[in-house]
């Protein structure tokens, strides 16, 4: 008995790390398609730039400069970041972002963050225009 259970532990230990690290390596992947690039930036030349769609307020100045260079792929939010999601009009033209992803607005910058970790992982500074 002693015997068969210790076979089945070796035989099933490297499958569950090769499992779970194969679905990490997919969560890093995640970046935005040609497609959605194209279906946002079509939009935007339609629509205008993200202040366009604000709430009313005038355009900020900007980001901290400190805050402004930890926005980039890898690295987390920073906490408290004021982050807007993208108009509905254009989240009804694009598929679905991956499981646990989100496409949020940040000064200006659409992003696709992971939900859980808030690490973005893919970034479009050059589609939305100020």
């Amino acid at each position: 008995m002693k015997r068969t259970i210790a076979k089945i532990l070796v035989f099933v230990l490297p499958l569950l790390f090769l499992s779970s690290h194969a679905v990490a390596e997919v969560s890093i992947s995640a970046v935005f398609t040609k497609g959605e690039v194209s279906i946002i930036a079509d939009w935007y030349l339609g629509h205008g730039g993200p202040a366009a769609h604000g709430n009313g307020r005038k355009k900020s100045k900007g980001l901290p400069p400190g805050i402004a260079k930890n926005l980039a792929r890898g690295k987390p939010l920073p906490p408290g970041i004021a982050k807007q999601y993208l108009p509905q009009g254009l989240v009804d033209l694009l598929p679905r972002p991956p499981h646990g992803f989100e496409r949020i607005i940040v000064d200006g910058i659409l992003m696709l963050v992971e939900i859980k970790t808030h690490v973005i992982h893919d970034i479009l500074e050059d589609i939305v225009f100020h």
